[in-house]
């Protein structure tokens, strides 16, 4: 059946604007969309588009594909570069739905030898932001996967410092199914950037679906980056599977890359798998060096609170103590300095740069960057025979700007050293507080290179608590406030070293003679009270069967300086003995222990007067009659457990 001659003729009518369109388009071409296009986008962005090659297109619903030959977009007049993007040729497909909604979305872009300068103002102002003014978020072209065949980036942020330059090449003759190397440099927040590395031939810059392969190598500053592997979504990092190695002079360091504060530490070196999906980072099965201490375990970031959430399980084989000085604000290395420094048993002192306490400020400002928990086990310390440590159990938590180290446990000379520490940076000064328990510490493991650790036996324990201000160990201590007890109750010491600190001439030559043995160490009590940094001591006594030893003076944390005088107390009587005061005074650096010169002066002196009128009567001045007393023991172990404001009773 035929069709009325009127509908022939709308149907006729209908079709014939399509069927000239075809014709037009088929005898003229794209071209004359040309200018209406560059017209649109000058009008829009106040930019200038230029297209000065041909213009095709492939139209299909919901999806046309447009292919533009040599063309360029104007920076605003504010860039420093006055393009933001030329081309040999651009092309796209146009999300039709999202563009009747007024928003530009471009599921796929391939850019031919492209150079493109993105640049972001002091005053927030971004030249891929299409709005006249550069600073309305909506007003920005929405890319799924881009295709970049060669071609050459920048990308320049004058409030971060950073100024990168990148050139990009493609490896194969098919740029749709070949691989991009890059390499780049610059700068990034100040620091020297540099960067190499290839990924995969389309960038899915959104796209959920689609891994993006990457291997790549750079610095920024003192931090080196090895990864590989595959990112999902290159601007938003919906996930992330790579292995990753890093390395650099102190963690402290990734501050400006992370945004997440971590402690000063010694060099360090690591790799492991870096896993994110949603809100949690993972840093899985890593191992690596921290200075001379390996490091493993694992570290997970949570990015769905209030700020970062850090969480760390970490192990180590063996800990080098000196790499334990930086968390408590001591320069790296100077612990290890310090205890190279040392003389050994018997050598004289060489002269070395004063090790103060720990003076290197804490970062208070990025602790509100992050809250942290993390646990740290080492299996053995490495560390000097003078610091018998054992083992180290520590947690550390942050929250709110308050930094708590609860437990720090050591083994220390086969007994226990356990603390409780706390750090308030909720203010401009710290606020500090130190719970410190010292039980069952051996004489003999404590001071093993010594003369007291020969012959010794005995347990030392002891009680800390101090509260102080300040942004450094230093300065904490010499505000501090609290006070100090430590108590040895039994056991056995050097004979001969008591004797020397009695200054019993003759007894010291007889054990010289015939040998060294212990004698019975009843009590040694040391009580301080600490105000300001001052540490005066209440009781500071050493009983032995032979020798009792009385202290007084104090020691001034502020200054680090020592002003203790030791007077003896023989038990028997001495027929060759100095009797005098002994002095320790100095820096903590360098200490000095010295004699009163004055009364050893005048002794000598008067037996020479007396040995003229009677050889025999040269001996007197030197005869330390004795007897002392026992101290009672007892009492003093009490009365140090209190820390009592009156000086203990004297024996």
């Amino acid at each position: 059946m035929s069709l009325p001659r009127s509908l022939k003729w709308l149907a006729g009518v209908l079709l014939a604007p399509i069927v000239l369109a075809v014709l037009f388009i088929a005898i003229v071409g794209w071209n004359w969309l040309r200018g209406p296009i560059e017209r649109m986008a000058t009008e829009r962005t106040g930019r200038v588009l230029a297209i000065n090659g041909d213009l095709t297109v492939k139209l299909g619903w919901p999806m046309p594909h447009i292919r533009a030959a040599a063309v360029s977009f104007a920076n605003p007049a504010w860039a420093k570069e006055k393009y933001m993007v030329v081309a040999d040729a651009v092309d796209v497909t146009i999300h039709l739905p999202q563009l009747l909604a007024r928003n530009i979305v471009l599921p796929e872009v391939r850019l031919e030898r492209p150079v493109v300068f993105l640049e972001q103002a002091a005053d927030g102002r971004r030249n891929w932001l299409l709005d006249l003014d550069q600073q309305d978020e909506d007003a920005r072209i929405r890319i799924d996967r881009l295709t970049l065949d060669q071609g050459r980036l920048g990308y320049d942020d004058v409030a971060q410092k950073t100024s990168i330059r990148a050139e990009l090449t493609t490896t194969g003759t098919e740029p749709a199914t070949s691989d991009v190397s890059f390499s780049a440099q610059g700068q990034y927040k100040g620091m020297p950037l540099k960067a190499s590395g290839k990924g995969g031939p389309v960038l899915g810059l959104r796209d959920e679906t689609m891994p993006y392969p990457l291997q790549t190598e750079f610095t920024v500053g003192h931090t080196a980056v090895k990864a590989a592997g595959t990112i999902t979504s290159l601007l938003k990092f919906s996930a992330v599977d790579m292995r990753l190695a890093l390395r650099g002079d102190s963690l402290a360091q990734l501050f400006p890359l992370l945004g997440l504060a971590f402690p000063e530490t010694r060099a360090y070196t690591t790799e492991g798998h870096l896993l994110h999906q949603a809100n949690t980072w993972r840093y899985e099965e890593f191992s690596g060096r921290i200075g001379g201490s390996d490091i493993a375990g694992s570290l997970q970031i949570n990015t769905g609170g209030k700020r970062p959430a850090l969480k760390a399980e970490l192990v180590s084989k063996v800990l080098d103590i000196a790499d334990l000085g930086p968390l408590v604000g001591a320069k790296p290395g100077s612990v290890d300095a310090a205890r190279r420094a040392a003389p050994a048993p018997g050598a004289a002192a060489t002269p070395v740069a004063a090790r103060g306490l720990p003076d290197m400020p804490f970062q208070t400002g990025r602790w509100t960057s992050v809250d942290s928990e993390v646990t740290l086990k080492a299996q053995t310390i490495r560390h000097a025979k003078e610091l018998p440590l054992e083992n180290l159990m520590a947690h550390w938590s942050l929250r709110d700007s308050v930094l708590t180290l609860d437990p720090l446990d050591f083994g220390v000379a086969g007994g226990k050293l356990n603390a409780v520490i706390t750090l308030d940076g909720r203010s401009d000064v710290i606020q500090a507080h130190a719970r410190i328990k010292a039980r069952k510490i051996q004489l003999a493991k404590l001071f093993p290179t010594s003369d007291l650790g020969e012959t010794s036996i005995g347990q030392l324990n002891g009680d800390f608590e101090l509260t102080g201000k300040g942004n450094s160990v230093r300065r904490m201590l010499a505000s501090s406030n609290g006070k100090v007890d430590m108590v040895i109750a039994g056991g056995k010491i050097s004979k001969l070293m008591m004797e020397k600190a009695g200054l019993h001439l003759w007894e010291i030559l007889e054990l010289k003679m015939a040998g060294d043995r212990p004698v019975t160490l009843r009590c040694a009590v040391a009580g301080f009270d600490v105000k300001q940094g001052n540490m005066q001591a209440n009781v500071l006594i050493f009983d032995t069967e032979v020798t009792t030893i009385i202290g007084t003076g104090n020691i001034d944390l502020g200054e680090e300086k020592l002003d203790l005088t030791l007077n003896q107390k023989t038990k028997y009587t001495s027929p060759l003995a100095l009797r005098s005061p002994i002095y320790v005074r100095g820096s903590f650096a360098k200490p000095s222990v010295a004699v009163d010169k004055g009364r050893v002066a005048a002794r000598a002196l008067g037996a020479v007067a007396l040995g003229l009128v009677n050889p025999l009567l040269m001996l007197i001045p030197l005869i330390d009659a004795g007897p002392g007393k026992d101290s009672d023991c007892g009492e003093l172990v009490r009365e140090a457990k209190t820390l009592p404001k009156s000086a203990s009773k004297a024996p």
